[in-house]
């Protein structure tokens, strides 16, 4: 786009012109000779006016360009990159996950100011500094550790490693990512074998080929501990139970859900982080459905109940073969029904409301 150009959209004032504007001014920058002349004070400034200028004023979609565009680019004022980071969050994932120009500071500003969804993303960004590890590892939150654990190009060292294999006897969602951490050593292993399950248990093992005589060691040693613990008269339990981790998670999506953070999105995700509990509790808020009923359809052969369910709380038809395919991966083949069940379920996206489908859903989920 030339110069004539963007100086006749720079008069106007509509929405269409304004995007165009802005991506033009992109695509001239990045068209720029030489990356010292972009970065230069001078430029800087006058870059910095003209973008927080018509971004102050821009609608959503173009914001959500913009931060696609820019989440790469070098030459990008960092103030500019700086809103844009604290933007709604599907504006400014593309921005914390890649953008070179948010530094650490930056990062750990958005830890302290910016939802969980945000300190989620800064927890996956790629080769996360040791001063980020540690601002997450200091605030504890659940949600955003979780995310580090799963991050394996993150600066975690043999300390920070052990905080999160600790933080695990409480967090259950932080033991799967850990179990398949390449910095996870022998002894840390054998710490988390006491705290998972058997899949986990069996995995660990194979891994690290743990000792059978410490692995019981352990087992005893921790079973001692907790009975010490315990107050007079009560067991103690040291594994930890189905109901604990689902009254973890219930308050996660809870918390999320009161902030006005919990999208049909935060469903995908949970998923393809492999934890389905979290899903199940996650859809059973945002629908208002019963858990169980949620349980039983998952575990049915009518995945055309599962897509009235998703269908109600408004995710898209093209996403849910890849929601059902992912569930069944994770719940040894169920809901069954195979591609038979699978084309049902599509035919519950109909041309009906959300409202409409979460009464089916509840109604059919009854005779489950």
């Amino acid at each position: 786009m030339s110069s004539e150009s963007l100086l006749e959209l720079a008069k106007s004032r509509t929405p269409a012109d304004r995007e165009r504007l802005l991506l033009g001014i992109v695509e001239l920058c990045d068209a720029g000779d030489g990356a010292s002349a972009m970065i230069s004070p001078q430029i800087q400034a006058l870059l910095n006016s003209i973008f927080l200028g018509l971004v102050a004023g821009a609608e959503r979609d173009i914001r959500k360009r913009l931060a696609e565009k820019l989440s790469t680019a070098e030459w990008a004022p960092p103030a500019l990159i700086n809103v844009l980071a604290l933007d709604e969050i599907e504006i400014a994932r593309p921005v914390i996950a890649g953008s070179p120009l948010l530094k650490d500071p930056d990062l750990i500003r958005l830890l302290v100011e910016a939802t969980i969804e945000h300190q989620i993303e800064v927890a996956r960004r790629p080769n996360l500094g040791c001063s980020v590890v540690a601002a997450i590892l200091e605030a504890a939150e659940p949600a955003v550790m979780t995310a580090l654990a799963g991050n394996t190009s993150a600066e975690l060292g043999p300390d920070d490693m052990r905080q999160l294999v600790d933080a695990a006897r409480e967090i259950a969602s932080l033991r799967m990512p850990l179990s398949k951490h390449p910095k996870l050593t022998d002894g840390l292993a054998l710490q988390l074998y006491i705290w998972v399950g058997q899949a986990l248990r069996q995995s660990l093992a194979d891994r690290f080929r743990l000792d059978p005589k410490l692995i019981e060691a352990a087992l005893a040693r921790s079973v001692k501990e907790a009975h010490i613990a315990a107050p007079s008269g009560q067991g103690a339990v040291v594994m930890a139970r189905d109901g604990e981790r689902e009254t973890m998670e219930a308050r996660l999506i809870e918390k999320l859900h009161s902030a006005g953070q919990l999208r049909p999105g935060y469903l995908v995700r949970a998923l393809q982080e492999g934890r389905l509990s979290l899903f199940v509790v996650a859809l059973a808020t945002l629908g208002r459905f019963e858990m169980d009923h949620v349980r039983r359809v998952i575990d049915s052969d009518r995945p055309e109940l599962l897509g009235l369910a998703c269908a109600a709380i408004g995710i898209d038809r093209s996403v849910f073969p890849s929601i059902l395919e992912m569930i069944r991966g994770l719940n040894n083949g169920f809901p069954g029904g195979g591609p038979e069940g699978a084309r049902r379920a599509i035919g519950a996206f109909g041309p009906v409301s959300a409202q409409v489908a979460a009464t089916a859903f509840r109604q059919a989920a009854l005779s489950v």
